[in-house]
C-alpha cells in the first residue's frame, strides 16, 4: 500500500504476494482493512497512467463526493503496429468504456472495473459479503451491485489525469480465457440495470445473426460509442468487430457457462 495523500490509500493487490494463496478478493479485503484513510483507490498491478494519477484536495477535503467513483480506462498496445487481435480488443474496450460512462451519468451504472476504482473504505468493507468470495473474479461488478442495492452514491469521472492504461492480450488463448471467465459470472448478476443491458445486447446480436441486415442499424450506434471514447479506432476495425461480435459473444457466453458448471 502507498499513501498518495492524507485521504486516499492506493490499493494494488498482487497475486501470490498479497493474497496469501486465497485470491484477489481476500487480498483486497486484507489491504483495505489495513488502510487508515477515508477512501481507497483500487488499481491492478499492471495498469499505467499517461499522467501520474492523483486526486487534488480542496479546503482539506478530497474532491470525491460519492461512495463509489468509477474511473475510466483506455486500452493501448505497446506495439507500434498492433495485431488484429489487439485492434479488435481496443475497439471493443472503447465501446465498453463509453457505455460505462453513459449509464453511470444517467444513474443506471451497469459496469465498472476494479483496475481503476475509488470507494469509501467503510462502505467497501460493508459490501465484502456481497462479493461472492467463492467466485475467483468479479469483485468490481458485485461491488457495484451491492452499492446500488444499498442506495449508495455512485459517480463517474472522465478525467484524463485519472484514466488508467491497460494492455490488450497478445495471444488468443489468454483472450478466450479472460472472456470465458467474465461470461461465467453472468448468472450471478441480480441488478436490474445490468440484466436489462445484458438482455438488450444479447437480443440485438441474436437478431443480427438471424437477420444480417440488422448490422446496418447496429453498426452506426456502436461505431459512435467507439469513436466517442477512442478516435484512434479505424472504421474497418470497428466494422469487422461488429460483424464477428455476435458469434464471439455467443461462444463466450456458452463457453463461460459451461466452464463455470464443470
Amino acid at each position: 500500500m502507498k499513501n498518495i495523500q492524507k485521504y486516499i490509500t492506493v490499493i494494488v493487490p498482487q497475486r501470490g504476494i498479497n493474497d496469501e494463496g486465497k485470491g484477489k478478493k481476500h487480498a483486497l479485503y486484507r489491504l483495505i482493512s489495513e488502510a487508515k484513510t477515508e477512501y481507497v483507490w483500487m488499481q491492478d498491478d499492471d495498469v499505467a497512467f499517461a499522467v501520474n494519477g492523483k486526486l487534488k484536495s480542496e479546503n482539506g477535503k478530497v474532491n470525491v463526493d460519492s461512495d463509489l467513483l468509477i474511473l475510466t480506462l483506455r486500452m493501448e498496445s505497446e506495439k507500434e503496429k498492433p495485431s488484429l487481435l489487439e485492434r479488435l480488443q481496443i475497439a471493443e474496450y472503447a465501446a465498453i468504456q463509453q457505455l460505462t460512462i453513459e449509464t453511470a451519468k444517467r444513474g443506471h451504472a451497469v459496469m465498472c472495473s476494479g483496475a481503476n476504482l475509488i470507494a469509501k473504505r467503510d462502505r467497501w468493507l460493508e459490501s465484502y459479503p456481497d462479493l461472492h468470495p467463492e467466485i475467483p473474479s468479479g469483485d468490481d461488478m458485485f461491488l457495484l451491485e451491492s452499492f446500488k442495492r444499498r442506495g449508495l452514491k455512485i459517480a463517474v469521472s472522465e478525467s484524463e489525469e485519472l484514466t488508467a492504461i491497460v494492455r490488450p492480450h497478445t495471444s488468443w488463448s489468454a483472450f478466450w480465457k479472460q472472456r470465458m471467465r467474465w461470461a461465467g459470472k453472468a448468472p450471478q448478476y441480480t441488478d436490474k440495470d445490468i440484466l436489462c443491458c445484458g438482455a438488450i445486447v444479447l437480443i440485438a446480436n441474436v437478431i443480427q445473426v438471424l437477420c444480417p441486415v440488422a448490422l446496418m442499424v447496429k453498426f452506426p450506434i456502436e461505431y459512435q460509442l467507439i469513436k466517442k471514447r477512442d478516435k484512434s479506432v479505424g472504421f474497418g476495425t470497428a466494422l469487422l468487430l461488429e460483424v464477428v461480435y455476435p458469434f464471439y459473444m455467443l461462444i463466450c457466453l456458452i463457453g463461460g457457462l459451461f466452464r463455470r458448471r464443470w
